[in-house]
């Protein structure tokens, strides 16, 4: 009997209210995908974000939350992605390890390579073979986001522009696997785009 044919595991990254999970949605049903995401795609995850993302944790150390996304994205792999990728299922992911070195690297300020090399031992490698990077301009994410924020949303523009410069950054490091869409567009039409780069990248959907 034929091992199946392992799936494509692609992920959605960009700052907060850019549309990427309505994005991961659309595409994981095209594909007939597994839609996961981070943190949280565990039950295990979504009690770590729950502690991460929660107004009230005030005193997060940020190594200390770097290892907690890190310990996210390691029960995420082992439980969700690889499993899934061995049977031949497609993944999409909302958010990955690019998100661990936008926030804690470029946004927080630790190393970001020391960030990835984090994630990299966390995951044992697990990288997607597609990131779409979604980028809406910060008064379209204020607008988006309204009036209740969690941690992360709140940590103010400076951070968030830290964030965003992050992801262009990885993007132009990385332009064989990453590609960078305008969010600030009706949902169809983004939607229209990313299967266009999925098509082209990855020779999958029609």
């Amino acid at each position: 009997m034929t091992a199946p044919v392992e799936g494509r595991f692609i992920a959605f990254e960009g700052g907060e209210a850019c549309g990427k999970s309505t994005q991961a949605r659309l595409l994981a049903d095209a594909l007939g995908a597994v839609l996961t995401r981070e943190p949280g795609g565990t039950a295990i995850g979504a009690q770590l974000r729950a502690l991460m993302l929660s107004p009230d944790t005030h005193a997060l150390d940020d190594r200390a939350e770097a290892l907690l996304m890190a310990a996210d994205r390691a029960q995420h792999v082992a439980e969700v992605v690889r499993p899934a990728l061995a049977a031949g299922r497609h993944v999409v992911t909302d958010r990955y390890a690019g998100s661990s070195v936008a926030y804690q690297g470029y946004g927080r300020g630790l190393p970001p390579d020391e960030v990835q090399s984090l994630s990299q031992w966390a995951t044992a490698g697990c990288w997607p073979d597609l990131v779409v990077v979604l980028v809406v301009p910060p008064s379209v994410s204020v607008l988006r986001l309204g009036g209740e924020h969690d941690r992360m949303e709140a940590a103010g523009d400076e951070f968030h522009a830290r964030v965003l410069d992050g992801f262009l950054r990885q993007a132009e490091a990385r332009p064989d696997r990453w590609v960078v869409l305008d969010g600030d567009r009706p949902v169809d039409e983004v939607h229209h785009a990313v299967r266009a780069v999925v098509r082209e990248r990855l020779q999958l959907l029609p």
